[in-house]
């Protein structure tokens, strides 16, 4: 995720500092870890496959997809050969089949160079991926704190990290976009460091 160790420490200090209910989280859940996904075209494919399924039912239609193509066929360049119909008999329902082959077609042609998206500030990464079908706001974040280490993002829309920040805070009911920025905000500029921690709070 960040680049070193040193800033990995400096986030998790300024959290302690910043958030008295977070510094309690950061002792009970111990060190942050995040190993960034560094295919970035299959870390987008496994989103799009995750959409409103079960993680262990996403795993299962990846697992069909890679032993459709094989082990050197998950590239843009051969998915975007393949048809929705071809992509169907793996389990992907139509709509995602058609949302897979947009992206495969877009950075196999070059419309959407994943390689260059890391020299891009996170609005403009976001503004690159939404304009593939299928990928809204939530997976453009995901792809920001996990493909290219950003460090300050806050995925409002998360339903984990609002049930987080719900429990945490003692709030009625789930919080809004406008809670959730206004109890992040001590949390910059390490909001990703926090959501992270948010998520592990619900496994404690």
């Amino acid at each position: 995720m960040p680049k070193t160790a040193a800033e990995i420490e400096r986030g998790v200090k300024h959290l302690r500092r910043a958030d008295p209910v977070l510094k309690e989280v950061i002792r009970q859940t111990g060190p942050f870890a995040v190993k960034l996904r560094r295919d970035r075209f299959q870390a987008l494919v496994s989103s799009i496959l995750s959409q409103q399924i079960s993680g262990k039912a996403a795993d299962a239609i990846k697992r069909k997809l890679l032993d459709y193509v094989g082990p050197e066929g998950m590239t843009p360049r051969f998915i975007s050969t393949l048809s929705v119909e071809d992509l169907r008999t793996v389990g992907l329902s139509r709509q995602k089949a058609s949302y897979i082959l947009d992206l495969a077609q877009r950075v196999h042609e070059g419309s959407l160079p994943l390689e260059r998206l890391a020299r891009l500030s996170d609005d403009a990464v976001i503004e690159a991926l939404t304009e593939v079908r299928g990928i809204g706001l939530w997976t453009a974040q995901m792809f920001l704190i996990f493909s290219l280490g950003r460090l300050d993002v806050m995925p409002h829309d998360d339903y984990g990290v609002r049930s987080a920040i719900q429990k945490l805070y003692g709030l009625a009911e789930l919080p809004n976009r406008q809670t959730c920025h206004r109890i992040a905000e001590p949390w910059r500029p390490y909001a990703s460091i926090a959501a992270w921690y948010c998520w592990r709070s619900l496994e404690l």
